[in-house]
Order: structure tokens, then sequence, then C-alpha cells
């Protein structure tokens, strides 16, 4: 029986690299792109090294890849990247490394909140260029921002993370407020939460229904000057929207993790905005949280490999 030969394209712990070669010869992967490959060109790697397993992270993997004699298709991350109906059709076992690390999640967008509030980027950027002390207004007037200590936090999607969010924000003080058909203790309604949120984050799926649920109005609809993160996906709002009522003062300032494409054009208007805070979707970016995704993930390859009849992650679309 051949040996298992396996791509391996994300960095991954030593750990986790030393498990997977003890089932699967593990091939040499070239630089990636900083928006990963492509589908052909990845297609092109896997018939180059004559991997039968291949492991990604934010690589587009469609027709030309799942084409091949792949045992395998396993994902560090949502598996968003990958054409799932086709590759079900074709037999493809897809892995990802299971449930977001919601502790991870939550702390960055804690993170993004103080940040936004007390226009930490800003002020520590004036510090840096000793622009601090210069011209006739304090920085401690001029950088003056808003105690969270009684504000109302506004969660939409009360899952792992939303709750994370929720008791950790409940210990600051805040009074937590949520909305999400789905879940009984959210008892707010959309419309509801958007007009008494001082701070709002969204923890929701990306879906059908999701897809650009804040734009205009839904800003419009806002408490003036109210806080507006997301850490989930970038599509959930009309960047455009946003933008406008960012400028306008309609929204106060807003921290954001997610980009449509994991992308933002450095020409965008949003790059101009002092109330902002962006980070390049950081969010489970924890030396624990790779660790522990990664063993998983090695772990469930294995049984696929080794023709376990367990339950291993399926092929499903990420919440």
């Amino acid at each position: 029986m051949r040996r298992p030969r396996a791509l391996v394209l994300p960095v991954l712990p030593e750990s986790a690299l030393a498990r997977l070669a003890e089932v699967a010869e593990l091939t040499e992967a070239p630089a990636r792109p900083d928006l990963g490959f492509t589908d052909e060109r990845l297609a092109d790697l896997v018939v180059e090294t004559g991997a039968t397993v291949l492991v990604t992270d934010g690589d587009q993997v469609g027709a030309s890849v799942l084409d091949l004699d792949l045992d395998v298709v396993a994902v560090m991350g949502p598996p968003t990247s990958v054409d799932l109906d086709l590759a079900a059709e074709r037999g493809v076992p897809v892995l990802h490394a299971g449930d977001r690390d919601a502790d991870a999640v939550a702390e960055l967008t804690l993170a993004l909140m103080f940040a936004v509030s007390r226009h930490i980027v800003t002020a520590d950027s004036e510090v840096r260029r000793g622009r601090a002390y210069r011209g006739k207004v304090p920085p401690a007037q001029r950088h003056r921002g808003r105690r969270l200590t009684g504000r109302t936090l506004g969660i939409v999607g009360l899952g792992r993370v939303g709750e994370a969010m929720r008791w950790r924000c409940e210990g600051l003080g805040m009074r937590v407020i949520a909305c999400d058909p789905g879940v009984a203790e959210a008892t707010h309604t959309f419309a509801a939460l958007l007009a008494e949120s001082d701070v709002i984050s969204l923890h929701l799926p990306l879906t059908a229904e999701t897809r650009g649920m804040f734009g205009y109005a839904e800003f419009g609809a806002m408490r003036p000057g109210a806080i507006y993160l997301n850490t989930s996906r970038g599509a959930l709002h009309d960047l455009t929207a946003l933008v406008e009522a960012l400028r306008r003062g309609q929204v106060g300032g807003a921290g954001l993790d997610h980009f449509e494409g994991e992308w933002l054009d450095p020409s965008h208007p949003l790059i101009e905005l002092p109330n902002v805070v962006l980070t390049p979707r950081l969010g489970e970016a924890t030396g624990e949280t790779r660790e522990e995704l990664a063993e998983a993930l090695v772990a469930d390859i294995e049984r696929v490999l080794r023709g376990d009849a367990r339950p291993v992650m399926p092929i499903a679309r990420p919440a």
C-alpha cells in the first residue's frame, strides 16, 4: 500500500507536524502568496508533489483540486475557501479545525472595544512621533474617550463567542443585551438592540440571510455615536454604508477584524478614518489556539487515512 504524501501549506506547530509524519510523508511546500494559492496553482502543486493529503488555510480549493485523487482535504480554520458541495459530490472528505476558539475571539473583540473607545491607536502614534503635546489642545482632551462601565453592549448572535463576550462584559459592569432567534436568552429584537446599544458586537455566521445585514438603514438606526464591532465576517455589513456612518458621526467608532476576501485596499476611504481600528483576522491568532486546533486536525487526518469508522469533523459550513 502506498504511503500517503501530505502537502502542508500553513505553518503548523512542530508537535502536529511530527504526528502527521507518522502516517504520511511530508512534502516541502513553496512560499505562499499573501492571499493564498488559486485553485489552479494549488492543483499544480498537488500534481507536482504527488500529494494525496492537502492541508490548507485560506487557499482556494475548487474543481481543479477536487478533481485530483485526494484522500482528504484538511483546513486550518473555517473551510470558507473550499467548494464544499463539489467536494461532497466528488467524495473527498473535507476536515476543518473544529469550532472557533470562543475565548480568543472574545478577547480580541474586547481589545478592539477598548482601543476604539479610548483612542489607543491614535494616541500611541502621537507618542511615537513626539506629537502628543504639540498644539493647544492637550492629549487628555483630544483623546477623551468614554467609560464603558454602565454602558449597554448589544450582542448580535449569542453563540459560543457571543456568550464568551457576554460574561466578560458583564464583569466590566456593562449591561448586556442580545438578539438571536435561536437562543431563548436573547430576548431583544434586532430593532430594539440597535436603538438601545452603546456598543454593538457581531458574533454570527455568514449566510444568505445575514449577508449585508448592516447597511445604511441599520447604521442609521443605531444610537448616535455608538461603537460597532465585527470580528465575525466582513460581508455582514455594507462597508460603504459604514464609512458614511462613521464620517457623519452616526457611528462613533468601529473595530473590524475581517474584510471581504480578507483584504482591504490601502486606498480605501476607511483607512483615513481615525475612529477605526483594523486588524487582519487575528481573532484566533494565539499560540494556544493554533496548537490545539492543529493537534485536533491531525488526529482527524489520521482517522481518515487509517479508515477509522469513528466520526470525524464532517463537511459542514462554519458557524
